[in-house]
């Protein structure tokens, strides 16, 4: 009936058209929320339907609301059966801000809520885990630890909620989730909420969820029209130098600029670069500790510092709506990692700007981020172009390097730390190289195909420079790419040792290959510049040295490769038969399928070609780690182990002993420490307990009745157990409780406040009549 009512107030896209029950949607009108965000338009429905739900949302777009508001709809009333709800969040400040969310849009619901949270006493979780409440909002540390000690069972759990789930396996609690997942019920419906993506999180889903449905609202899948980008080709030792300049002369000093590194150490060593050279600026990542980080925000914020050094891992939750310019110190290796960068500028109709420094070998993730967005890379050519083209990739020019490379050598040789920073963070970068993702083949190739030394300046800095800068450059490159074509024992040619002669006599030796090999190759160019339209003359290959040394390297290998071919084909040829091709006609060819192949793949959850697995693929977003411990856990480890003689996979845990917990898994033994007072004997047996006949101690009341062993010295009395047989005052009160819920539950509230206003109406009209009346009466006083 309720739902009827609300049905009948019905706006487009209002929470009146969720057909919610009457306390659920009081609760949200008093909290004063009119219009759901749009997360909450296309979560909420599908969560209400009883659908697993992966929702992608940044921070502070109404997340909390999507989980809580379907919650209350499925439990409705307090229940004697234990929790039925469970709400995981990474942090305590989190579990606290969900928990007065909980009481403020639940008031009306009546259900009780439970808090476990690391760092407060377990005595009285314990105590508030006997009061059965319907919802338990936890940190999965703590929930683990309570749960091994209490030998709690979740099997009464219909609602599960993974709040800020890429939060959750980065400060690694995936040992924790699977602990209480292996506890939970088979049917209950779980939701999980995220930022992003991450790899894990999509195995995590996979296995954890029945046939999820992923709801995206990131709006960083897509460039703002507001932003420009710029691409610098530099040297990777001329990073430093770059970045220097940009800050100095390029950004404008009120602007507000995030520099994105590689590694912790990178941000330490350009922090005090930067302070050197008088830039105000301060640095974040994930290991430091939480106060310095909230206080380094606080100032980037505020103004006092307009530079910000973090790494991908610390930038997670930054929201700075003010931010002007993002500098790449280092390019991301993924297409999405660069947009999750940017995407931080140029918003509410803002506009900003995204400088990356490229080294060569970052080159081929350039040429992954343009294919991915689907536009051409545009080089800085010769010709001039307008200084705020965007998307450009062009060179800085040297001389600019140059100036502030001396001023960076001052700065190191006066200072033992920076130089001391300087080495660190060059072994860091190593590091990084090594577990950082590849690019694609594709990419590598048009990479190896650029030719560094056509590309112009940029057109940031060419208007100041004339031509001369970029001969200047053109000469280094040449000088760079410079090979000799005479081996190292022929550099030396009075040279008369055994190596020269023989690879003198070698020369002579393959001399009509060589030249057979030249003229190949320059048939194949001639025949390619005739097709664009040339026909140069083909020079001889008997005219002069260098004809006879040009591509020695190659001619060699094409030597060797045929001989070993000759060799291994005169052996080979007796034994193998000549294979038949293979034909098929593409008209008339069925490959062999299963006759349920179709019906099963739509099934699947974890197959190639299931829903959430092809929405999942263009979703995720690894951020790699900004420290040691990180980086290498991308890496396959190895350790000896003794008992088995063999090499063994190291996944951290080998030292620390383990128990088995009830649910069949091996989680670490601190977790046990026998706090919760076993010798409390209940009533009332709590349902999450287990059964009196089966209770959690094992076999019967034994693990009941078990005392804990006092601690060492004095003789304590035992603790005197609770009781929780209620007087009469209590009992009365309970019910009194219990009927005023179900009162303001069924309407009740509405139909005492109608049968008040009548009272009052009646009351009114009762004492305008005696007003009428006394006037009358004195009127006819007055006559008489």
């Amino acid at each position: 009936m309720v739902r009827a009512q609300n049905q009948k107030k019905k706006k487009s896209g209002g929470f009146q058209s969720m057909g919610l029950s009457y306390p659920v949607f009081k609760g949200i009108m008093k909290k004063g929320y009119k219009v759901p965000t749009p997360i909450q338009r296309k979560s909420i429905p599908a969560i209400l339907r009883g659908r697993d739900v992966v929702a992608m949302a940044r921070t502070g777009s109404g997340k909390t609301a999507c989980f809580l508001v379907p919650m209350f709809e499925r439990l409705k009333a307090p229940s004697q059966a234990g929790a039925r709800a469970l709400v995981l969040s990474p942090t305590r400040e989190l579990a606290l801000q969900t928990l007065k969310f909980t009481k403020e849009l639940g008031k009306f619901t009546g259900l009780k809520t439970a808090l476990i949270l690391g760092g407060d006493k377990m005595e009285d979780q314990f105590a508030a885990l006997h009061e059965n409440p319907d919802i338990i909002i936890a940190t999965p540390g703590r929930l683990v630890h309570v749960a091994v000690e209490m030998k709690l069972k979740l099997h009464t759990v219909e609602y599960v909620v993974f709040d800020e789930a890429d939060r959750l396996f980065e400060m690694g609690f995936a040992e924790q989730l699977q602990e209480i997942i292996a506890r939970l019920p088979d049917c209950h419906q779980t939701v999980l909420f995220s930022a992003t993506l991450p790899k894990l999180l999509v195995e995590f889903a996979r296995a954890g969820l029945t046939e999820p449905m992923l709801i995206r609202l990131d709006v960083e899948s897509k460039l703002s029209e507001q932003l420009k980008l710029a691409f610098f080709h530099v040297r990777g030792d001329d990073k430093p130098a770059v970045l220097l300049h940009l800050l100095r002369s390029v950004v404008k000093p009120q602007d507000q600029t995030v520099v994105f590194v590689a590694t912790k150490h990178h941000t330490e060593y350009l922090k005090e670069l930067l302070t050197a050279q008088g830039i105000r600026c301060t640095h974040i990542y994930s290991s430091l500790d939480q106060t310095a980080r909230k206080i380094n925000i606080a100032k980037f914020s505020q103004g006092k510092c307009p530079v910000l050094l973090v790494t991908d891992v610390a930038a997670r939750g930054l929201d700075i709506p003010m931010l002007d310019n993002v500098i790449n110190y280092s390019f991301p290796a993924k297409a999405k990692l660069f947009l999750h960068r940017v995407g931080r500028v140029a918003r509410a109709g803002r506009s900003g700007i995204a400088y990356s420094l490229v080294a060569p070998d970052e080159m081929p993730y350039v040429f992954d981020l343009h294919l991915f967005l689907g536009r051409p890379l545009v080089l800085a050519a010769a010709q001039e172009m307008p200084a705020d083209a965007g998307g450009v990739l062009g060179r800085v020019p040297q001389s600019l390097v140059d100036d502030e490379e001396c001023l960076l050598l001052t700065d190191h040789e006066a200072s033992l730390e920076l130089r001391s920073l300087r080495r660190v963070a060059e072994n860091a970068h190593k590091q990084y190289l090594r577990s950082r993702p590849g690019p694609s083949p594709e990419s590598i190739k048009r990479a190896k195909d650029l030719d560094v030394s056509q590309l112009g300046i940029h057109p940031l800095f060419s208007a100041r420079f004339e031509d001369t800068e970029l001969e200047r450059l053109r000469f280094v490159d040449s000088i760079k790419n410079y090979k000799s074509k005479a081996t190292i024992f022929e550099i030396n040619a009075t040279s008369r040792t055994l190596a020269s002669t023989v690879m003198r006599s070698k020369r002579r030796h393959d001399r009509a290959l060589i030249e057979k090999y030249q003229r190949g190759q320059q048939e194949k160019r001639a025949e390619a510049l005739k097709g664009q339209g040339l026909s140069p003359a083909l020079p001889s290959p008997e005219g002069g040295e260098e004809g006879e040394e040009e591509n020695l390297q190659d001619v060699f290998s094409t030597v060797v490769g045929q001989k070993r071919k000759r060799g291994r084909g005169v052996e080979e040829g007796a034994r193998k038969k000549p294979q038949r091709a293979v034909q098929q006609d593409d008209d008339f060819y069925i490959p062999y399928r299963p006759k349920d192949f179709e019906s099963e793949r739509g099934l699947s959850v974890s197959g190639e070609g299931s829903a959430f697995e092809q929405q999942a693929a263009g979703a995720v977003l690894d951020l790699m780690g900004d420290e040691n411990h990180n980086l290498n856990k991308s890496r396959q480890l190895l350790k000896w182990d003794r008992k088995k003689k063999r090499f063994v996979g190291q996944t951290g845990q080998e030292d620390k002993k383990k128990v088995r917990t009830e649910s069949g898994r091996y989680i670490s033994s601190s977790y046990k420490n026998n706090l919760y007072p076993a010798g409390r004997r209940l009533p009332v047996p709590w349902p999450g307990l287990g059964a009196r006949g089966s209770g959690a101690g094992g076999e019967g009341d034994r693990g009941a009745e078990l005392r804990p062993v006092p601690p060492a010295g004095p003789a304590q009395p035992p603790a005197r157990a609770r009781s929780e047989l209620r007087n009469k005052q209590q009992i009365l009160k309970q019910r009194k409780k219990a009927a005023k819920q179900r009162f303001l539950q069924s309407g009740g509230l509405k139909r005492l406040r109608a049968r008040n206003r009548q009272r009052v109406q009646e009351l009114r009209q009762m004492a305008f009549g005696r007003r009428v009346g006394a006037a009358k009466k004195g009127k006819l006083r007055k006559r008489v």
